[in-house]
């Protein structure tokens, strides 16, 4: 169709694991162009120039015209296409990092209505940053380091506009029950604290904030002290030898189990079977 253009850019490799751009680009679209239905691995915002079009997700099907902005969530499934009638002209950008989940989850985005209307944000300033980003696109670390800055400038205008305005503190507590819930399904494995955050979707600096916000204690030690409450229920309840317990509750190192343990219960895995089974018996000494 005459009229109709692309101008997208595509980065190389992340340089930047907190939040780095992945494309970026302008598109006038032909009558009924369609994407999807499928997926992306990433977010990716789209703000409507011109025209109308349309945008399902989760079984919702959206009409959206110009003003009105979008969001595609990483792994969900999408599809998106031009009125037939009057087609569509957008700009996008896709990004990703540890830090990209925190930022949108303090938006008006959210999985349930990924949209934002027109009227709520400033059209103007979303388009100057959109293309701003394009404007300094490049592989070298300068560009990276620039479409990153123009990026967290974009973001600020939603956050800034924001009406949930979602506490900090509410926002890391989510975090922190999404990583207790990782642990607690897999402390039996040797994970480790960045295996943690991967998880959760945030930087482990930030986990380890949010961790000493909420719980007052580090990641690492609560993964530790839980280790150790299931260690101590095995010690009770099983006949399992010193070293296969620290095997099961994620210890591979059976000196710093019993290091770790002995911090924790001032006592040696072995004296606390002792004392423990010790007590029990005493407590069903129907002979007395």
């Amino acid at each position: 169709m005459e009229g109709t253009y692309k101008y997208s850019y595509k980065t190389g490799e992340s340089l930047s694991n907190a939040l780095s751009v992945y494309n970026t680009g302008y598109q006038k679209c032909e009558p009924g162009y369609q994407w999807g239905p499928g997926v992306r691995n990433h977010y990716c915002i789209h703000h409507v120039i011109a025209g109308a079009g349309y945008y399902e997700v989760h079984g919702n099907r959206y009409q959206l015209e110009a003003g009105d902005t979008f969001i595609l969530y990483p792994d969900t499934e999408v599809k998106y296409y031009a009125d037939q009638e009057k087609p569509w002209e957008y700009t996008w950008v896709g990004f990703e990092g540890a830090d990209a989940g925190i930022l949108i989850g303090a938006t008006d985005f959210s999985p349930d209505r990924p949209l934002i209307r027109r009227g709520a944000l400033p059209d103007l300033e979303i388009r100057r940053q959109l293309q701003k980003i394009y404007e300094v696109k490049g592989s070298d670390y300068e560009s990276a380091a620039a479409m990153t800055g123009a990026l967290y400038t974009l973001l600020s205008v939603f956050l800034h506009y924001a009406v949930k305005k979602e506490p900090i503190r509410d926002v890391q507590m989510t975090y922190v029950r999404k990583a207790q819930d990782y642990i607690q399904l897999n402390y039996s494995y040797p994970i480790t604290i960045e295996d943690v955050a991967s998880y959760v979707g945030i930087s482990r600096s930030y986990l380890f904030r949010s961790f000493q916000v909420c719980l007052k204690q580090s990641p690492k030690e609560y993964l530790t002290d839980f280790r150790i409450q299931k260690a101590r229920h095995l010690l009770r309840e099983t006949s399992l030898s010193i070293a296969a317990i620290a095997y099961s509750v994620g210890f591979e190192n059976n000196l710093y189990f019993s290091k770790a343990f002995k911090s924790r219960t001032h006592m040696s895995p072995s004296a606390y079977r002792e004392v423990s089974v010790g007590e029990s018996s005493k407590g069903f000494n129907l002979s007395r």
